[in-house]
């Protein structure tokens, strides 16, 4: 065990230190990388490793992604790096129709083994375009692992398994959760598609993501003085998500409700909901943000949040 304190983004940072340290196959693109990324999360890389291996590129989300396919196609393991999740829709054709597809189309002949990181979630007081949850869409499409660390832990963890996949893979890390401190052990794997139980219980089963863990642990802890001991998952990958931790809690607490920051219309708990009905006939119920565009004043902002109260008057009805 070898164990250190650290932000959310120094997690990330150290995490593609060692992988480029590991494989000098690995490469990093993308705006501003060079001096360590807008939130922090390439710090002194390009000092270590030369801006021949940490790459920065023209504002062309189009250009780095195709740049990344492209050099995935060709060997190397690139970090492509979006900014925010906002920003890769002008990326999208390259990820969609080129590296999600490219293993499928040729039979196996090339593999893209690309990580792209899109910070997405609610950033405080960024508006509309700034703010937007959209796991969902990539969760839909097929050729691509999506994953959501919550933690620094996790970050550190699943950026490395990420890094060594061998298939394309969007990292959606949380644009609120780059100060957040916790400690690491640098010697602790994690497994892609693998949840983490966060608290135990048999009252119901809460499963989440992300940001949105933060209140659902402190509902957790406001049921718990009334006797309702929540099971609660940190899904940690959306694809592929774990249906057999998750199937076999609201087996045996026979009641789910799953909460994300994300809208509810079409969102991925939708998914988990619709697979725990037909696999156990467990009660369910669902939280997200209502379908409006995040507001940038305080008071519209906080109408697109699944507050801690709201989880914690969801689980009682379910539970009553």
């Amino acid at each position: 065990m070898d164990l250190m304190e650290l932000s959310y983004a120094e997690a990330a940072a150290l995490a593609v230190r060692h992988e480029m340290e590991a494989d000098s196959n690995v490469v990093v693109l993308g705006e501003d990388v060079g001096r360590g990324g807008i939130f922090g999360q390439y710090k002194g890389l390009q000092e270590r490793f030369g801006d021949h291996r940490v790459i920065d590129t023209p504002i062309s989300e189009a250009a780095i992604m195709g740049a990344g396919v492209g050099m995935a196609l060709a060997g190397l393991r690139p970090v492509v790096e979006m900014r925010v999740v906002d920003f890769a829709l002008c990326g999208m054709d390259e990820l969609v129709n080129q590296a999600a597809k490219n293993r499928f189309m040729f039979g196996g002949q090339g593999r893209v083994p690309l990580v792209t990181r899109m910070p997405g979630g609610i950033w405080d007081a960024s508006a509309a375009q700034h703010s937007q949850s959209l796991e969902a869409w990539f969760a839909h499409l097929p050729g691509v692992v999506v994953v959501s660390p919550a933690t620094p832990q996790d970050n550190y963890s699943l950026l490395r398994a990420a890094l060594v996949c061998g298939d394309p893979v969007v990292y959606i890390e949380h644009k609120a959760l780059w100060g957040v401190r916790g400690t690491v052990d640098i010697t602790q794997a994690a497994t892609l598609g693998q949840a983490a139980r966060l608290r135990s219980g048999d009252a119901l089963t809460l499963v989440s993501w992300g940001r949105q863990l933060q209140a659902c642990a402190a509902a957790c802890e406001a049921l718990a003085l009334d006797g309702i001991a929540a099971d609660l998952l940190d899904l940690r990958t959306l694809w592929p998500w774990d249906r057999e931790t998750v199937l076999a809690s609201c087996a045996r607490t026979g009641r789910l409700l799953v909460a994300h920051e994300a809208v509810q219309a079409a969102g991925f708990g939708a998914e988990i909901a619709a697979t725990a009905a037909e696999a156990t006939g467990c009660k369910i119920a669902r939280l997200g943000a209502p379908r409006i565009p995040v507001g940038y004043a305080a008071v519209l902002e906080a109408q697109s949040r699944v507050s801690a109260q709201q989880i914690i008057d969801a689980a009682r009805k379910l539970v009553a």
